[in-house]
């Protein structure tokens, strides 16, 4: 990626500032086309701040070159259905998102939160795209243990990993509390996280267009703090999910925030778990499904013929790969076992450490020392293994002093 330094040499503007602007003109430079690899708005945005920059149409040359053929080189990535994770603070705006990108009333005005995850599919703009909404980050009448869950839930929902990770806000009730919100998802989702998430504020007052974005970039310090923390991306949408205005742009700056990216998805250790935990069971599940499956597939090689055939078997195949990947993504051992496995270690390990030291007053004080160690330990080793995870997507595995040492010999759950 071009380090900041580097964009002020080439375009006369930090990155941040050519953002601000792109979000000032963008709307301006959108027009309809039916080229097939037509210029992005950045694209055409900085080409004139080269050339200002230069006075060369040469210079400008070599930016359309390069852009172009990043783009024909991405063409493929418009085929892909979008993952969007969603994740609200508090409140209905992450659900009113949610139906205004999907075009439907999939969550109703009176949602505040919701106790599991859900995912919930539909297009955009004409591309597939799914939506996985979780609770709210600070939603109080979840335990923290429950709030883990869902947030694990939200992974497997999401595998192998998000292209777009939206967090929603009301920008007229923005809290202090909030601005802390990126660098929660940071510390929960993993260190890059951030580069693909982008900020949406929910908004209906009278404010449009450059006042709308002063408001956000330069009076308001508190939604200009929280804009900077995702490198200026954000976007503002209405509560009222048929006001569909904005859609397209919305889908225009995710898919620009993917280029930047190289048209990849999100992805740290622990999706790569939760994606090969929930292909693990797609396998189990096509395995218990493989006599039905062939039943089915018997029955209609007796009902048609030729293409038809085809179009039916293909058709029936879909439906159940479908069905099976969803079951998947819902009942899979790393989403069963990783609590599990660490109050189970934790609980032999502190047990065992409590029956020594209840040893000094007998077998008495052996059974009690075993069952408070036990306990003790029980906690001790989910807390364990939920740090263990985060810090295995932050700073990898490592072994080098007792510490570690001791976590991974008594607490590691075993690779699922």
């Amino acid at each position: 990626m071009v380090d900041d330094m580097a964009v002020i040499d080439r375009y006369r503007l930090p990155r941040g500032e050519i953002v601000q602007l792109l979000n000032v003109i963008g709307p301006q430079l959108m027009h309809a086309t039916r080229r097939n690899f037509a210029l992005s708005l950045d694209v055409q945005l900085l080409a004139a701040l080269r050339y200002y920059a230069t006075g060369s149409f040469l210079q400008v040359f070599f930016v359309f070159m390069f852009f172009s053929l990043s783009i024909v080189k991405q063409k493929s990535f418009g085929d892909v259905d979008l993952r969007i994770l969603v994740i609200g603070s508090s409140g209905p705006s992450q659900f009113l998102l949610t139906n205004f990108i999907l075009g439907r009333e999939v969550f109703s005005e009176e949602v505040y939160s919701i106790a599991s995850s859900q995912k919930n599919v539909g297009e955009l703009v004409g591309r597939q795209i799914s939506i996985v909404n979780g609770p709210n980050l600070y939603d109080k009448n979840l335990s923290k243990s429950k709030m883990r869950k869902e947030l694990r839930r939200s992974m497997c929902l999401s595998t192998p990993g998000p292209h777009a990770i939206l967090i929603t806000f009301d920008l007229e009730k923005i809290s202090p509390n909030d601005i802390k919100t990126p660098k929660l998802v940071k510390g929960k989702f993993g260190e890059n996280v951030l580069n693909y998430t982008m900020i949406l504020l929910v908004y209906d007052g009278h404010l449009r267009g450059r006042a709308l974005n002063d408001k956000v970039m330069r009076t308001d310090w508190h939604l200009r703090e929280l804009v900077e923390q995702c490198n200026c991306r954000y976007h503002v949408f209405s509560k009222n999910w048929r006001n569909r205005s904005g859609s397209r742009e919305l889908l225009h700056k995710i898919e620009r925030m993917l280029q930047t990216m190289g048209g990849h998805h999100y992805i740290n250790r622990s999706y790569k778990r939760a994606e090969e935990s929930v292909r693990n069971q797609e396998r189990k599940l096509r395995k218990k499904k493989q006599s039905e499956t062939e039943r089915r597939c018997q029955e209609l090689e007796e009902q048609f013929r030729g293409d038809e055939l085809r179009w039916q078997m293909d058709a029936y195949n879909a439906r159940v790969g479908a069905e099976i990947r969803a079951e998947a993504e819902l009942q899979n051992n790393w989403l069963r076992t990783s609590l599990a496995v660490g109050m189970g270690l934790g609980f032999v390990a502190g047990a065992t450490m409590g029956m020594i030291i209840g040893s000094v007053e007998g077998p008495a004080g052996m059974a009690v020392g075993g069952a408070v160690g036990g306990f003790v330990g029980g906690a001790s080793g989910a807390a364990a293994q939920l740090a263990i995870e985060h810090l295995d997507d932050r700073v990898g595995s490592r072994t080098a002093n007792f510490n570690t040492a001791f976590i991974n010999r008594f607490y590691r759950a075993p690779p699922v």
